[in-house]
């Protein structure tokens, strides 16, 4: 959920990392080739870059049901986790995915469908209550957690029809364990690769979503962000995220870090894939204050072209300059935006940065007071973050191979959330990003979105030294609480690298509707080719 170097100085260049067990359908494996038959088994996989609307009409035709379906993602999981390196991508299978199939499929044959989402596969990350699975954040202590009901969103899937397939590994803790972590790395997963080129990070946190999606294990997946870690791994890994304005879709049911800042969202391999997620999973849940206020609009309706004509873009020029290639591409992705029709111009957001140390102030102390809760609420076998502190320190040598758990201690230390310190912190950090800063700037140029380089192309794995972040565009909008959303832009030396549009509070629609016109007119989007590293063919 989270990249934590980048709040300090010196933490501003690092993320996280993972090994995967596919479980229960395979163990894990390693070695430096490339899957055996990767290409080939990509090539003739039948819902290779499938989209949600394509499997609807061939099951609305008949020729497709959702069990046949489901047991293709099941099939295309074990062949690309069970030869070669792992991709560490999927933690655990749902045992009752095929039986969740098979009652869509009655009711369709019935004349029952619950919409778009009716039998499609997802994937859910794994800090997201999900019956019968576990839940647990990747860490060894909750190994054995299995929540007795379903996180809000997942009662909502479930409703809309989606057949749950399994967990998805994530950086251990959403990213939020050690100033030195490596991304997609958990001791209860191991390490998610890129599919690009695997020796790469997958970012984080949801990297397991987004490793997965992206090899098309699944028609789409659900992950978590408190800042970057739905934008980052989707960018790097070809994918369109989208985070929504915190309160847009409950959090209920999902380990957090900050209740600021925490939200879940889509990760699919097209705008109109993350519309109909959207769509299923946005709404008002009594147990999460911040869904009072959610302004809900119909998604997939905003999938219409034409959306960039005439529509005034704002270019956070400020969020460029860290890797050549990578402005080149947004160079190329803002003419595209102008041939579209769209006005384009540069923007600025004032005091950028400025709320850095406000925000991690903010989320050491709420993610102290969020997982307190939650563990004791859901009957995690480990009660407390002082606890999981002594359990990781009890087993270093499984936890703690890599990077250690400072954060963990800093957020130990913190006081409650009506500590002054707290609330000026929280103050300080909404007013930079959100009043005098994004919202600021939207409405001083009329602006419908402003539009940045979502991160660098994927840089290599390295659990000794941890992640070489180099710069993201998308920071802003995760502590203003604001929407956000990626889209490919192409690539960089064969390595995926996104545009991110953000916008006002509530503006998903319009920004989908923008990313959309803008994925039409480009198509960046490319399947995985699986290279062992960038030097092999």
């Amino acid at each position: 959920m989270f990249l934590p170097r980048m709040l300090l100085p010196r933490m501003s260049r690092h993320t996280p990392l993972v090994l995967m067990c596919l479980l229960p359908l395979a163990g894990c494996n390693s070695g430096d080739a490339p899957p055996k038959d990767t290409r080939g088994t990509a090539a003739a996989f039948a819902f290779e870059e499938a989209t949600v609307d394509d499997l609807q009409a061939r099951m609305r035709d008949g020729t497709l049901d959702s069990a046949t379906l489901t047991r293709g993602y099941l099939e295309r999981i074990a062949a690309l986790d069970d030869a070669g390196p792992t991709l560490g991508a999927v933690i655990e299978l749902n045992p009752d995915a095929l039986r969740e199939a098979e009652a869509r499929d009655a009711e369709r044959k019935a004349g029952k469908l619950r919409g778009p989402l009716h039998g499609i596969p997802v994937l859910l990350k794994d800090n997201i209550d999900a019956t019968p699975m576990v839940n647990s954040a990747g860490s060894l202590a909750l190994a054995k957690h299995r929540p007795e009901s379903d996180a809000f969103l997942v009662a909502k899937l479930r409703a809309a029809g989606a057949v749950i397939l399994g967990k998805t590994n994530l950086s251990e803790w959403a990213n939020f364990r050690s100033t030195r972590s490596t991304s997609g790395w958990s001791a209860r997963g191991g390490q998610t690769k890129n599919p690009y080129v695997l020796d790469r990070t997958p970012c984080g946190s949801s990297s397991g979503s987004g490793s997965a999606i992206a090899a098309n294990l699944a028609v789409v997946a659900i992950g978590t962000e408190t800042d970057g870690s739905i934008l980052c791994p989707s960018a790097v890994n070809g994918l369109v995220g989208l985070k929504p304005t915190v309160g847009l879709v409950s959090r209920s049911g999902i380990i957090p870090i900050s209740a600021s800042q925490d939200t879940a969202g889509p990760m699919t391999r097209s705008v109109a894939d993350a519309a109909h997620l959207l769509d299923a999973i946005a709404g008002t849940d009594p147990a999460d204050d911040a869904t009072r206020a959610a302004r809900i609009a119909p998604y997939a309706a905003a999938l219409k072209p034409g959306a960039l004509k005439g529509a005034r873009i704002g270019v956070l020029r400020a969020s460029t300059g860290y890797q050549p290639g990578t402005d080149a591409a947004f160079e190329r992705a803002l003419q595209a935006l102008r041939d579209a029709g769209a006005d384009v111009q540069d923007a600025s957001i004032a005091n950028a940065g400025a709320w850095g140390d406000a925000e991690f102030e903010v989320l050491l102390h709420e993610f102290k007071d969020g997982l307190n809760r939650y563990l004791a609420d859901s009957g995690a076998p480990v009660t407390s973050l002082a606890a999981l502190i002594e359990y990781n320190r009890t087993h270093a040598d499984k936890e703690m191979p890599w990077f250690a758990q400072e954060l963990f201690v800093m957020a130990q230390a913190k006081g409650p959330l009506t500590d002054k310190r707290y609330l000026d912190a929280h103050a300080k950090a909404r007013r930079l990003a959100a009043t005098e800063g994004i919202e600021a700037t939207l409405t001083s140029g009329n602006f419908d979105a402003l539009v940045a380089p979502t991160t660098s192309p994927a840089w290599p794995i390295d659990p000794v030294n941890g992640d070489h972040f180099t710069g993201g565009g998308y920071g802003v909008a995760a502590v203003a609480g604001t929407p956000s959303l990626t889209v490919p832009m192409g690539d960089v030396a064969g390595l995926p690298v996104g545009i991110a549009f953000m916008g006002s509070a509530w503006s998903e629609a319009r920004l989908i509707a923008l990313a959309y016109d803008y994925e039409q007119a480009t198509r960046h989007r490319k399947p995985p080719t699986f290279r062992a590293s960038l030097s092999s063919k």
